[in-house]
């Protein structure tokens, strides 16, 4: 697992950059263009697992779901940031993406230490410091467990028949 970092106000488009909005749709498509201008090595280094620790404002800018889109399909397991645009927020509970504010954990980190992380239990461990946040609710949980809001309302209404 590796960790890459980023600082404040990482918008929409640095993520995934505007001009490809409307020819990048599939997953696969979004993947080759993640962070391009931002981090050029990041859609041909990142592999399943590794985690994302940013600053303040992550996911700022305009209403596109490609960058949490692509997130998700390159494997990213965990966004953990000082804090997140909303309307990106909603987007990767929507697509079971799991973002943690925890400002603390982002400001200790340095490159090279070691991570581990108990999203279900609010802990994150940085270099051997503990940190806690704020237990997700479980709706969200399950909505990440069923992989994404669409997987999720589905099973529900299989219970219901």
């Amino acid at each position: 697992m590796k960790v890459w970092k980023y600082g404040d106000n990482i918008n929409t488009d640095m993520l995934f950059p505007g001009k490809y909005t409307y020819t990048c749709s599939t997953a696969e498509e979004i993947k080759p263009h993640l962070l391009e201008d931002l981090d050029p090595s990041f859609s041909k280094n990142v592999v399943k697992g590794d985690i994302i620790f940013a600053g303040k404002n992550f996911g700022c800018g305009s209403s596109r779901e490609q960058p949490v889109v692509g997130l998700k399909a390159v494997g990213i397991k965990v966004v953990v940031a000082e804090s997140f645009a909303r309307i990106f927020y909603r987007s990767a509970i929507n697509q079971g993406l799991i973002l943690i504010e925890c400002p603390d954990a982002v400001k200790t980190y340095s490159e090279g230490d070691d991570i581990n992380l108990d999203v279900d239990n609010g802990k994150i461990v940085v270099g051997g410091k503990t940190f806690s946040f704020p237990k997700l609710p479980k709706e969200i949980l399950a909505i990440r467990d069923a992989g994404g809001l669409i997987e999720y309302t589905r099973s529900k209404l299989k219970e219901k028949r």
